[in-house]
C-alpha cells in the first residue's frame, strides 16, 4: 500500500522523506531527557486480534478464518494487513461458500517479525505452507493482493504444496526502477531506520497514514469503512512500518528471482488489476504477466485503483468462483515441481 505510484510523485517524496529524515537525525534537543525520550522505541498499540493465532517454529502467526468449504487463501499487500480483508468484505463475500483464511504476514497485524531472518517472498511463502500445514488446509486456492502477489507466486513456484489456483490482484511482478524502494533500503537498516521510526509521534504517523491511503485508492476516495475501521495504530506502529520498508526495499530482488518461473506455471491463474492504479504500472506489470502465462485470464477494472478488493469484490469474486470450479482444472491438481520451477530457463 505504501510504494508511491509515478516515477515523478516517488522521487518527491523521496526527497522529502530523506531530507525530512536528516532533519530528525540532526536536530539537537534542548535537554539530555527529551532526547533520551526520543531514542526510546514507541510502544507497540494494544488492540484486540480479530483472528486467531498459531505458533510456527516459535512464531506466533495470526490469521483470520470464516466460513466453510473448499479453502481460499488471502495473502495481504505491504502496509496493511489481514485486517483489511475484513473490512472490504471480500472475507464475508468468499465466507459465504468456501473456508477464507486470510494470514498476517511477518511483521504486520498482530505477527511477529524476528530479526535473525531476511523475510524474503520465499521465506513468507514457506511460513504460510507451514501455516497451512498446521490449520490442515489442503489444495487452497491462493489470492493475493499488491506485495502479496510476490508470496503467492512463490508459494506456486516453489512445489511445497498442491494449490487450487491463484487470483493476483494489483501485482508488482517484474523489477522496475522505483525511487520508492531506493528511500525504503535507506529506513530499512538498522540504526537509521529504528531511529526515524522512534521519533515519529503519532500526529505525524496519522498524516503519514492519510497520505498513503488516499494515494492508493486514487482516484476513488478512502471509503469510510475504511477510515473508521481500519486498526491505523497498529500499521503505523515500530514494527510494522520496519516490515513495510524491509518489503519494500526487497520488491525489486523477489519480482527479479521469480520473473523467471511465470511461464513455467501449471495451474489456473487469474490477475485483476485497477485501469487507475497509481501505486503499481499495469502495462509494465500485470498485462506483461498475463503475456507470459499461458492460459491466464486478465481483467481489467475500469476507473479503480490499488486497492480493488474494495470497489471490485464483486468480479473478485466471480474469478475466484471461476477458478474453484472443477471445469477450471478438469478435475485434475495442477503440480509443480520446485526445482524446474526455480531453475533458471534454458535458452
Amino acid at each position: 500500500m505504501f510504494p508511491f505510484g509515478t516515477r515523478r510523485s516517488a522521487k518527491r517524496a523521496t526527497r522529502r522523506g530523506l531530507s525530512q529524515l536528516a532533519k530528525l537525525l540532526k536536530a539537537p534537543s534542548n535537554a539530555s531527557g527529551k532526547r533520551a525520550a526520543a531514542a526510546k522505541p514507541r510502544k507497540e498499540p494494544v488492540r484486540k486480534p480479530p483472528g486467531r493465532f498459531v505458533e510456527i517454529r516459535q512464531l506466533r502467526v495470526h490469521y483470520i478464518v470464516k466460513g466453510r468449504g473448499r479453502p481460499v487463501v488471502l495473502v495481504h499487500g505491504n502496509g496493511t494487513m489481514a485486517e483489511d480483508f475484513l473490512i472490504s468484505g471480500l472475507i464475508e463475500r468468499l465466507a459465504t461458500h468456501y473456508r477464507v483464511i486470510a494470514i498476517d504476514r511477518p511483521g504486520f497485524g498482530y505477527t511477529g517479525r524476528p530479526r535473525a531472518k531476511i523475510w524474503t517472498a520465499a521465506e513468507q511463502a514457506e511460513l504460510i505452507h507451514h501455516v497451512l500445514a498446521g490449520l490442515k488446509v489442503k489444495r487452497p486456492l491462493v489470492v493475493g493482493h499488491s506485495w502479496g502477489t510476490l508470496v503467492a507466486l512463490a508459494l506456486a513456484a516453489s512445489g511445497l504444496r498442491e494449490l487450487r489456483g491463484l487470483v493476483l490482484l494489483s501485482g508488482y511482478y517484474y523489477p522496475s526502477r522505483r525511487a520508492d524502494v531506493t528511500m525504503s533500503k535507506t529506513l530499512a537498516m538498522p540504526g537509521i531506520g529504528d531511529a526515524a521510526r522512534a521519533m515519529m509521534n503519532p500526529a505525524m504517523g496519522r498524516l503519514v497514514a492519510a497520505q498513503s491511503f488516499r494515494h492508493a485508492f486514487r482516484p476513488e476516495m478512502v471509503p469510510r469503512r475504511f477510515e473508521t475501521d481500519f486498526p491505523v495504530e497498529i500499521a503505523m506502529s515500530a514494527t510494522q512500518l520496519r516490515a513495510a520498508t524491509e518489503d519494500a526495499s526487497t520488491m525489486n530482488a523477489a519480482a527479479k528471482q521469480l520473473q523467471h518461473t511465470y511461464a513455467r506455471l501449471e495451474l489456473p491463474v487469474a490477475i485483476l488489476s485497477g485501469s487507475a492504479d497509481a501505486v503499481v504500472d499495469l502495462h509494465e506489470q500485470s498485462r506483461r504477466l498475463h503475456g507470459e502465462i499461458g492460459g491466464s485470464s486478465l481483467k481489467i477494472l475500469p476507473g479503480l485503483g490499488h486497492m480493488i478488493h474494495y470497489a471490485g469484490i464483486g468480479p473478485i469474486g466471480r474469478a475466484i468462483d471461476t477458478l474453484m470450479s472443477p471445469a477450471s482444472t478438469g478435475g485434475q491438481p495442477a503440480r509443480r515441481s520446485a526445482a524446474s520451477a526455480l531453475s533458471p530457463r534454458s535458452t
